[in-house]
């Protein structure tokens, strides 16, 4: 058996205002071709399929667009996607019982019984091979939020949040031990933030309460033959195992993330031994650029603009721009100096970031765009401001746990 990992699609994502449908089309036809190519068995999408939980009709459009064709190119295939934190999960499970039917799951969230008894079998998937034989179980877990989970009973010991996880996850594993014989895989799922994970900057959401309720490995059972993770968008290993991995996005989601090596997992199974596990670059369609590479005075920076290739291509296929400015003070009539050095380039102007070399260590955030800088910069920048010192970790847990849970609360609307 051979499965597919990706997770992290965010259909529906602007960057600075720009539209990525074309960027996201052009990956959704590569890896309908790639699957096809690999004479995969499955593929798993780890999460945040959507960019929002209430995406546009485009992104909708894409998405089955997307699905529908591998129920004509490829009819075994066997597809499960989970909700993420920036999915809504009513939103996904509303076309479940009709994807199942084509062996299409799409779990969105968690549901349980009227006794509060942990619904296991919609998220228990069995995969099966080209000769419709079931050769695994895939427990397909979606993004946790706290309500989820059942915190009552535990121990005050015990960090509820990271407990309850690790509760739920032994139920899963224990139904799919009760349904397996010792010849089938099991594969978990999950879309969260797990210790040791490394986040990039300004375009991954906290989850589950904040980064300090980071997930253990150990919350995934030794006879799990592999883990398919979504949330972090740098492709990466767990806790220094081979078979927990998280895909990562298979786009850059911010200008931080232009140097990544944006990839898909292939997994190969005998049995449940994991055989081989192969890392399969993405194509980048539309480039990321960074002028100057280092900040440097404005007339440095204009000059390395005008520069520029005079390369004519369509809108949607020009490169993102990150303009870096060394600046003695503020500047006036930046941006429109900026965009006239860039007349007639073929590039989408995303930021212009202003370097103060005084001033920046002087007043902090001051000069930076609030679209540049992180709700926990702006806490303790003004935290500072007030009290003259850093937040206490407790008052920094404190402001995460509020955080989230406005987050939360946005979503659901």
């Amino acid at each position: 058996m051979k499965i597919i990992h990706t997770s992290d699609w965010h259909l529906g994502h602007q960057l600075h205002g720009y539209n990525r449908d074309y960027e996201h089309q052009a990956f959704l036809d590569w890896l309908a071709d790639e699957l096809e190519q690999q004479q995969a068995d499955a593929l798993l999408v780890a999460g945040d399929i959507f960019d929002s939980a209430n995406p546009p009709a485009s992104a909708w459009r894409m998405l089955y667009r997307f699905l529908a064709r591998l129920s004509k190119t490829l009819p075994k295939l066997d597809v499960v996607m989970i909700g993420g934190n920036h999915d809504s999960p009513s939103k996904l499970d509303a076309p479940h019982e009709l994807l199942k039917a084509f062996d299409l799951h799409m779990v969105g969230g968690i549901h349980r019984f009227a006794d509060g008894t942990l619904d296991v079998e919609r998220m228990l998937v069995p995969l099966t091979n080209k000769e419709k034989q079931t050769v695994a179980y895939v427990l397909a877990v979606p993004f946790l939020r706290s309500a989820d989970l059942r915190t009552d009973n535990l121990d005050d010991s015990d960090d509820r949040l990271i407990k309850g996880v690790e509760v739920l996850y032994s139920e899963m594993t224990q139904a799919a031990r009760t349904l397996m014989n010792p010849e089938q895989a099991m594969i978990g799922m999950g879309h969260a933030y797990m210790a040791s994970g490394k986040l990039s900057e300004m375009s991954e959401r906290r989850v589950l309460g904040g980064n300090q309720h980071a997930l253990p490995a150990s919350i995934f059972a030794d006879d799990m033959s592999y883990v398919a993770l979504g949330h972090l968008h740098l492709a990466q290993k767990v806790a220094k195992k081979d078979h927990v991995r998280y895909s990562g996005s298979p786009i850059p989601l911010s200008m931080s993330e232009r140097n990544y090596n944006h990839q898909i997992i292939a997994v190969e199974f005998d049995g449940n031994n994991v055989k081989a596990i192969e890392e399969i670059s993405i194509p980048r369609c539309v480039d990321m650029l960074k002028v100057p590479t280092k900040p440097a005075p404005l007339d440095e920076v204009l000059a390395a603009l005008k520069a520029l290739p005079d390369d004519e291509l369509p809108r949607e296929q020009q490169p993102f721009l990150e303009v870096h400015v060394l600046l003695d003070k503020p500047q006036a009539l930046l941006r429109e100096k900026v965009l006239q050095a860039l007349e007639d380039k073929s590039v989408r102007l995303a930021k212009i970031a202003p370097h103060y070399s005084q001033r920046e260590q002087q007043h902090g955030l001051q000069h930076r765009r609030l679209s540049e800088v992180s709700p926990q910069q702006v806490f303790a920048l003004s935290w500072n401001k007030k009290f003259d010192g850093e937040p206490t970790e407790a008052m920094t847990e404190a402001f995460e746990t509020l955080l989230t849970h406005v987050e939360e609360q946005e979503e659901e609307r």
